[in-house]
């Protein structure tokens, strides 16, 4: 008797064992996908605020197409990728371009000194530190997450109940690189 009440207590201290397990995973697998949410937040704030700046670039630089054409590609390419990844590397590719246009902005003083132009371009850079922010808090989470379904006893069970290792935030080979601006 004693033994089978040894075992109901084994049994029932390793199905709490596992439901707290579980629920801890979910919780972090949901910090996660909320730590992505706050990156989209930003980025489309900075897809809205794109065409207003190509629109005050173009009044100034009508010359300067190809730059143009290049930051409304890569906005074009970050609105129409579907996965989180692909969503990743075109905001890479995006603020590349950003770059540029911003380089392209300098040779053109009447441009520089335009209200509308300085308030979008600040709005932009306040975005992307807003951006680079959240990438870090998803990155820190992501290895929250990762840590816990990677380490004993998580390990063990984690595979099974459908929790998978997601990728962190990380810069495009060349993404540190300065812009080439050719007049």
């Amino acid at each position: 008797m004693t033994a089978v009440i040894i075992l109901v207590a084994i049994a029932v201290v390793l199905i709490v064992f596992i439901i707290a397990l579980y629920n801890k995973l979910v919780k972090l697998r949901n910090m996660v996908d909320n730590a992505w949410a706050q990156i989209d937040v930003q980025l489309q704030r900075r897809l809205d605020l794109i065409p207003n700046v190509v629109e005050t670039v173009k009044g100034y630089a009508q010359h300067e197409s190809a730059t143009l054409d290049a930051v409304t590609q890569a906005r074009a390419a970050v609105a129409s990728a579907s996965t989180p990844e692909g969503r990743m590397g075109a905001n890479n590719h995006l603020t590349e371009t950003l770059k540029s246009l911003f380089a392209v902005a300098e040779a053109y003083p009447d441009l520089k000194a335009n209200a509308n132009f300085q308030q979008l371009q600040a709005e932009l850079s306040n975005t992307e530190d807003k951006i680079s922010y959240m990438r870090q808090s998803f990155n820190d989470t992501v290895m929250k997450y990762n840590t816990a379904i990677q380490t004993f006893p998580a390990v063990l069970f984690a595979g099974v109940m459908g929790f998978k290792e997601r990728p962190s935030f990380t810069a495009e080979e060349g993404a540190s690189a300065a812009p080439k601006v050719t007049f």
